[in-house]
């Protein structure tokens, strides 16, 4: 079994409430949103600093909406299932990795994607040719040894897919309110309602320096 590895210096992620209707536009037909109340599902923001990987060093931002995951036998229950829906990257080489390997669809145009760590909190700052992509803050509660698994699921054509993601770091999760998320009028957010997002995360994740192992893809 072939797997591949993400070296990352940060990890930073945050889930909010969202629109169930734009949920529903977004997914595919085989899957379904997970719903934190009637009529308010939950959209997804992960932010990576990779440090190394097959194409070098990258930052990249993950823009997803929050499905049910599935359970197998003989594996730990996913901490979350993901459906991205939009990926941005800061290299070209990264993008055309991850197009051509997961089948993920990418904005095609290389962002600026800052991190900026102070007091606690990790504040990301999303920009294409100077244009705001999104603003986001997470911030830390107690760091502990983990080992989290995670599904992601694509699509290509006709074509369903699902990835296994292990992360392995130091991980930070509470569910205090305390981040906050702006996002702008940009070709990557325009599937969204934008005033139908929450600009609070009801939860917020944060790895430490660690390692993303990806399992082989699996065709559904």
């Amino acid at each position: 079994m072939e797997y591949t590895y993400y070296g990352f210096r940060h990890c930073v992620g945050a889930f909010f409430e969202m629109a169930t209707a734009d949920a529903r536009k977004i997914l595919p037909a085989h899957l379904q949103p997970l719903e934190m109340q009637h009529t308010r599902s939950i959209f997804a923001l992960t932010a990576f600093e990779f440090t190394e990987s097959m194409v070098g060093p990258y930052e990249e931002v993950v823009l997803a909406v929050i499905v049910p995951p599935m359970v197998e036998q003989a594996r730990p229950l996913p901490k979350a299932a993901f459906y991205p829906f939009m990926v941005g990257t800061s290299t070209e080489a990264a993008r055309l990795h991850a197009i051509e390997r997961w089948h993920l669809p990418h904005y095609m145009k290389d962002l600026e994607i800052g991190f900026t760590r102070a007091d606690g909190q990790m504040e990301i700052n999303v920009r294409d040719g100077g244009s705001p992509v999104l603003d986001a803050i997470v911030t830390e509660y107690a760091f502990k040894p983990a080992r989290n698994l995670y599904n992601t699921f694509m699509i290509d054509g006709d074509q369903r897919f699902k990835a296994n993601i292990y992360m392995e770091a130091v991980h930070s999760e509470h569910e205090e309110e305390s981040g906050s998320l702006t996002l702008h009028e940009h070709p990557m957010t325009a599937p969204l309602t934008l005033a139908e997002v929450n600009t609070y995360p009801f939860r917020e994740e944060w790895y430490g320096e660690g390692l993303q192992t990806f399992e082989p893809l699996e065709t559904l």
